[in-house]
């Protein structure tokens, strides 16, 4: 777990995040972004960059802690946004939406 070093409210709000390879460097700017504004982040990982590593395996735990309470939010990032949404709505506990805002015109065929 990874903790914001200057916590300036009493309660924190808690972010988890996931990414497999092909969300991994934006996984990581968005980890510094968040603790540089006192948010709490907990990391599903991957915690490095493989190119065989596969969503699921860190956005279905993620999608377990949002159900679960564990964390309030979360962020789910992989090539295009679609596969980690699907495998996040596979988990009783909420709905999860992908934001595709300007990447979504490149990366669907």
């Amino acid at each position: 777990m990874i903790k914001a070093q200057d916590k300036t409210t009493a309660e924190q709000v808690r972010i988890g995040i996931a990414a497999d390879h092909g969300g991994f460097k934006l996984k990581e700017f968005l980890v510094k972004m968040l603790l540089e504004a006192n948010y709490e982040v907990i990391d599903f990982g991957n915690k490095e960059l493989k190119n065989d590593d596969d969503y699921p395996d860190f956005v279905i735990p993620l999608a377990d802690a949002i159900a679960n309470g564990n964390v309030e939010r979360g962020i789910a990032v992989c090539g295009s946004g679609v596969g980690a949404c699907i495998a996040a709505n596979k988990v009783d506990g909420g709905k999860r939406l992908p934001d595709h805002r300007k990447i979504f015109g490149t990366s669907g065929r």
